[in-house]
């Protein structure tokens, strides 16, 4: 067994530390040299071999070393706030790699709780994606698609045979979304409201989802494709739908009055359908119409 670690390194220590006296005191004997020598040598060679009083010629001795030793002293604080501004750039770089690590860490955490078969570990991750996306703006699009896919996979239209509610189920005897899967209204809420912050991607897919009873109030589901999805007694309330496509979704029961729909491309499949009519400049508002339904902004189009 090698024991001899420390006494390698000490040798090596003690160069340095050699190094840096010697270092020291050539800069010392400069400086004294700078400051005992070159003043008389400026001095003469300014006066060219003429004679003054002793007097006068220490006095200009004097006023050369006070201005190299401003100069020096100026040399001094330049190189103190460059090596305090590099050590500073070192510590911020030091700190942003550690803020990564750590937020890396942290997602995959989180992803690796979704596959979780604990309904609150799974929630957990979920809140914990949320939170990553609030303050790592990089990220965001990441969980954005993971919340997108959670819902897609944990919701399908029409549900898988076995599992509850079928799609044939009368309404009234669907319970309330954030009842009957707590961790997908949780990724819905979260979606939802990460969408108010600005975005680099275009569509985010949420098409063939059920969503029977989802509490969607005041939402954000800006530029997402909700095409053959079942938004069912969906709450809309304020909800923001500008620029989604709702191609072909069954929104029987569902509130629409105080949703915004602007450019929304829609084809209700309700009996009863509902269109968008623009009301204003800003909002649009869905009314009960009478005319073969067909998408409420003929230049929208919906996604692939």
């Amino acid at each position: 067994m090698d024991t001899g670690g420390p006494e390698r390194g000490r040798p090596a220590a003690w160069r340095r530390t050699v190094a840096v006296l010697l270092a020291g005191t050539a800069a010392v004997a400069a400086l004294g040299a700078l400051l005992v020598v070159v003043p008389g040598v400026v001095v003469d060679h300014d006066l060219a071999g003429a004679s003054i009083a002793a007097k006068d010629r220490l006095s200009a001795v004097n006023n050369v070393r006070t201005t190299l030793l401003q100069a020096v002293g100026g040399m001094v604080l330049l190189f103190g706030a460059y090596a305090t501004w590099r050590q500073l750039r070192v510590s911020q770089d030091g700190l942003r790699a550690t803020q990564e690590g750590y937020v890396t860490d942290r997602f995959s955490t989180a992803v690796d709780q979704l596959g979780s078969d604990k309904l609150e570990t799974r929630i957990g991750g979920l809140h914990a994606l949320w939170r990553i996306a609030e303050h790592s703006a990089r990220d965001r699009e990441a969980v954005l698609s993971i919340k997108a896919a959670y819902l897609r996979t944990h919701l399908p239209w029409p549900p898988a045979e076995g599992r509850a509610p079928a799609a044939d189920t009368h309404i009234n005897d669907i319970v309330p979304l954030e009842v009957r899967s707590a961790d997908t209204q949780v990724a819905l809420t979260g979606l939802g409201v990460l969408l108010l912050h600005p975005r680099e991607q275009t569509w985010l897919n949420l098409s063939v989802t059920d969503l029977r009873r989802a509490d969607c109030d005041g939402l954000w589901l800006t530029a997402v494709n909700l095409d053959r999805s079942c938004m069912e007694a969906a709450g809309l309330y304020h909800a923001n739908l500008t620029q989604a496509s709702v191609v072909s979704v069954n929104l029987r029961h569902a509130d629409l009055t105080t949703a915004i729909l602007r450019r929304t491309c829609a084809t209700p499949i309700s009996p009863r359908p509902t269109c968008a009519r623009r009301t204003c400049a800003r909002r649009t508002r869905a009314v009960p119409c009478s005319t073969t339904p067909t998408c409420a902004w003929p230049t929208c189009a919906a996604p692939t």
